[in-house]
């Protein structure tokens, strides 16, 4: 698991809902192709970013472990910085790598915090239930 911080759940994937506009971080959980179910539903990081204007840009990315091929399309995309607007950008496009944007979980301390709750979700109630990616 990577030690950069970041943070989301998704909604309508069993995930938390979007974070409120009211809330200085924000989540998305990064999705790739899965190609037995021939969707971008495929969770591969939490990325997180503190959107508060009088702070340091923080953000945090949290890897789901063993998938590192798999995530390489979000390690090239993601590079050295990113900010809301490249998430948006991201958002706005149709393809193999989606990112969904879930609320801050209930009694995150911090950012870092807040993303390996997410991961901690998607390991033990959304990543079981998918089919092996070479299941059809």
């Amino acid at each position: 698991m990577s030690t950069e911080s970041d943070q989301t759940p998704a909604s309508g994937t069993g995930m938390p809902q979007a974070s409120p506009a009211g809330s200085p971080w924000q989540l998305w959980v990064l999705l790739v192709w899965h190609p037995a179910l021939g969707l971008p539903v495929d969770p591969v990081a939490v990325l997180g970013l503190d959107n508060r204007p009088d702070a340091p840009a923080e953000r945090v990315i949290r890897w789901v472990p063993l998938v590192y091929e798999t995530a390489d399309p979000w390690r090239v995309r993601l590079g050295e910085s990113t900010t809301r607007d490249d998430v948006e950008r991201w958002r706005a496009r149709s393809g193999v790598c989606q990112a969904e944007a879930v609320d801050v979980p209930d009694g995150a301390t911090d950012l870092a915090h807040a993303a390996e709750l997410v991961l901690d979700e998607l390991l033990a109630e959304v990543i079981p239930v998918l089919p092996l990616r070479g299941e059809a």
